[in-house]
């Protein structure tokens, strides 16, 4: 298996609901895919909604709902500390839940959101995060 990974999958209650949210953010959404499953592009990774329900069932596991700490988020590197306050307003005006308002941090400035089915979001600005001319993270 080599060092990558290609798709993101998140099981959400509203598929269009889902999309509607993030688009509102600002994401937009690929050409790509279903109404049941929605693909967003993210520079080289992507990221899929698609229903509990067939994504539980496609895994062979049963749902156990949203809710708690899944030990996993995803993570948005703001290019400025002022970004990541106006994402995590805009967030919460979206509907978003805000478990950890933004603020400064020993590192920069971060916050927490979940979005309506519970995925948890980091927005985070710090000093030393380096972008291509794509705007992809190098690490």
């Amino acid at each position: 298996m080599r060092q990558r990974l290609n798709l993101i999958l998140l099981g959400v209650r509203d598929v269009a609901a889902s999309v509607a949210f993030y688009q509102a953010l600002g994401w937009r959404r690929a050409a790509a895919g279903s109404d049941e499953f929605a693909l967003f592009e993210l520079g080289g990774v992507a990221v899929a909604f698609q229903s509990r329900a067939a994504f539980a069932a496609d895994a062979g596991l049963p749902d156990r709902g949203p809710g708690g700490f899944a030990g996993f988020a995803l993570a948005y590197v703001a290019r400025s500390a002022e970004e990541v306050y106006t994402v995590m307003t805009r967030a919460a005006e979206l509907g978003a839940t805000v478990t950890r308002p933004a603020g400064p941090n020993a590192w920069g400035h971060s916050g927490y959101f979940t979005d309506a089915d519970g995925h948890l979001v980091e927005v985070l600005y710090e000093d030393g995060w380096i972008f291509d001319e794509n705007d992809d993270l190098v690490l």
